[in-house]
């Protein structure tokens, strides 16, 4: 990094500090009022994949969160004690340890927590270089075998540091959800250039990530925010990935850059991946051999829900005809011009994954069955269906057999209540996934949510309207506003509200309710309510 880009962020990060009153106080300790000198938790706490004995609980120590080498001004390793408590003043202490953060995790910690009691709160704290972190408050999830009477979740995607303020992610921390799930984009691996800088409200201030030290800064530059900082310290989360945490719509082991060869590409991706781990608190997973590093997981709520938290990047095929000339990033194409996207051995999920997914719907047994993951599965077509209709190949369009194979194994197995929940469009979505996506009088499997982004500009709303005449399937869409979906799930139904933002350039943004969707027990398809 240049030192005037470095100024440049230094600015960037400063400006986040202004904006959010609960960060000045990190802004004080981060210039050396820390008891041992600069404070070392300048990017906060977070907890994740809960179980019924336990969860995750993680931090990352810094000192210069976005020092240049991406280490965070650390040097060697640093003795890391956690604690965990069930009461927030920490006076009935029910397990605590000593972990060691050092360079090769970027000062990273993960715990995984076991022994504790199902269904209940904890909160938990580190303690390092004589300095303590913030407390932050996880969950264990019911036994398996409880009966549970409701669930509340916050849902994100696409949160572009350049786009706006993070203020959606206050007002999901203010609901107080027992669960968020993140479902892709994260950060964002690129910068806008000074032919885009009209619409940067505040700069990354870095060159576009492709080595481990940039992504490791992006994520950093996240967690200085306030308002996602209180998110994850309230509610521990389930997070996968989409494309941004490593190249704008690259699949599987291709960039979507021309020229870029898999295994060039591949050393791009591990750094994304691994800055990915370090950042998240997820499990332990780690890079193979291949540089393929396993993320996809299932969580269960007693017998009220169960989560298929899914990867489509990683291990899926290279989106149909992207060689010739009607190839490319985001293309959108005919089957007349591109007859691969028929191939029945393309994959969306890997065939390993799928095979995993569907062995585990076999045995689903909860209320309500979660799909998480990042693009919109009931499909969209731009034309009357004929043989001139077009579809956008980098989503679940671009491989419609795969897409078959689910829907087919969804209406065979019938597990209870399947719901999918998605990101990446920058825009709300209620949509039926029929079994048969170029029928809509085929039976409806699933029903889907996408929701919008925290940040990120959305899609043309006419260009995208325009289309939907030819898309019974889907109920509603917009792509004007920013902001979340808030999820209740009860045994008898579900609630989705649609939440809204009223601008992200206002740190401060005001909440709305754009419109409250409801899927009823044992009825596949969601209605307003």
């Amino acid at each position: 990094m240049t030192d005037a880009a470095f100024r440049l962020h230094r600015r960037a990060l400063l400006g986040g500090l202004v904006a959010a009153p609960a960060v000045l106080q990190f802004g004080r300790a981060y210039a050396g009022m820390g008891s041992g000198g600069a404070y070392v938790f300048p990017l906060g706490v977070a907890s994740g994949d809960p179980a019924p004995d336990g969860f995750v609980i993680w931090t990352r120590l810094a000192v210069d969160p976005v020092a240049p080498d991406g280490l965070g001004g650390m040097g060697g390793p640093v003795a890391v004690r956690w604690d965990i408590a069930a009461d927030e003043g920490f006076r009935h202490i029910v397990a605590s340890g000593v972990e060691t953060a050092d360079r090769s995790a970027a000062h990273s910690i993960h715990v995984e927590v076991a022994g504790l009691r199902p269904g209940r709160p904890y909160w938990y704290r580190f303690t390092a270089a004589g300095q303590q972190s913030p407390i932050g408050r996880a969950h264990t999830t019911p036994a398996a075998n409880a009966d549970v009477a409701a669930l509340k979740l916050a849902v994100a995607s696409c949160s572009n540091w350049e786009s706006g303020y993070f203020a959606a992610y206050g007002h999901m921390a203010d609901e107080a959800p027992d669960l968020t799930l993140f479902l892709g984009d994260y950060i964002y691996e690129y910068t806008r250039g000074p032919e885009r800088a009209a619409e940067v409200v505040r700069p990354y201030g870095f060159e576009e990530a492709t080595t481990l030290a940039g992504y490791r800064n992006r994520y950093a530059l996240h967690r200085t925010d306030a308002d996602l900082q209180r998110l994850h310290a309230v509610a521990p989360c389930l997070a996968i990935w989409d494309d941004h945490e490593v190249q704008d719509d690259y699949s599987g082991v291709w960039s979507k850059t021309a020229g870029v060869s898999p295994n060039d590409f591949l050393r791009r991706r591990a750094a994304g991946y691994q800055a990915f781990y370090e950042a998240m608190p997820i499990r332990r997973t780690r890079l193979d051999a291949r540089l393929q590093m396993p993320i996809y997981r299932r969580v269960r709520y007693g017998k009220l829900a169960e989560f298929f938290m899914l990867d489509g990047r990683q291990y899926r095929s290279r989106q149909p005809c992207s060689d010739g000339p009607n190839g490319g990033k985001g293309q959108i194409v005919t089957d007349a011009v591109c007859t691969d996207r028929l191939d029945p051995s393309r994959t969306f999920l890997g065939f390993d994954q799928e095979g995993w997914l569907y062995d585990g719907l076999k045995t689903a047994d909860a209320r309500w069955t979660i799909l998480g993951q990042d693009l919109l599965m009931a499909g969209m077509r731009f034309g009357d269906g004929g043989p001139d209709t077009r579809y956008w190949t980098d989503t679940w369009d671009g491989f419609p057999v795969a897409r078959d194979r689910l829907t087919q194994t969804l209406n065979t197995l019938k597990p209870r209540n399947p719901v999918v929940l998605s990101g990446d469009y920058h825009s709300f979505w209620t949509a039926d996934v029929k079994l048969d996506s170029n029928d809509p009088a085929s039976p409806t499997v699933a029903t889907e949510f996408v929701g919008t982004s925290i940040t990120s500009t959305g899609p043309s709303y006419e260009g995208l309207m325009s289309a939907m005449p030819s898309n019974p399937h889907i109920k509603f869409f917009d792509s004007r506003v920013r902001g979340y979906m808030s999820m209740e799930i009860t045994p008898g139904r579900t609630t989705t509200r649609y939440q809204a933002i009223s601008d992200v350039r206002d740190p401060r943004a005001a909440l709305s309710t754009l419109n409250t969707w409801v899927v009823e027990d044992g009825r596949p398809g969601a209605q307003l309510a």
